[in-house]
């Protein structure tokens, strides 16, 4: 077992009521399971996430902590939130990562693989072929 290792889920949700398509405002949500699966107590410290919309536009947020928390976690131990993000088209990705401190002093990165934002309609849209 690595020393030091968080590992991360990642549920994304649309928001319906949060979203304005005629608008090009499409709300989405996303709850982040962290686990301590290293050997070692360490604190997540700030955050990295990479926000890409359908036409490539991409945003970038940095900031301490995750919800205004800076949870240390021990081995075996997990933290979820929830937090959100807002895109101007109907799908969309995030990735990531987070920068922790270990009790020992040593430092790391834990890696958000890429998951998808994406506008769950009733179906196809008219006009519209999916392939």
């Amino acid at each position: 077992m690595p020393k030091y290792q968080f590992t991360c889920e990642v549920t994304p949700q649309y928001l319906p009521d949060q979203s304005a398509p005629g608008e090009l405002i499409y709300g989405f949500s996303y709850t982040v399971t962290l686990t301590n699966t290293g050997e070692v107590p360490a604190q997540l410290i700030s955050r990295h996430w990479i926000i890409s919309d359908a036409n490539g536009h991409t945003e970038e947020v940095k900031g301490l902590g995750v919800v205004g928390h800076q949870p240390l976690l021990k081995p075996g131990q997990s933290f979820q939130y929830t937090s959100g993000s807002r895109l101007r088209t109907a799908s969309g990705t995030m990735h990531g990562s987070y920068f922790c401190v270990a009790e020992d002093g040593e430092r790391f990165e834990v890696p958000v693989p890429l998951f998808l934002l994406e506008a769950q309609h009733g179906g196809a849209s008219p006009g519209r072929t999916l392939h």
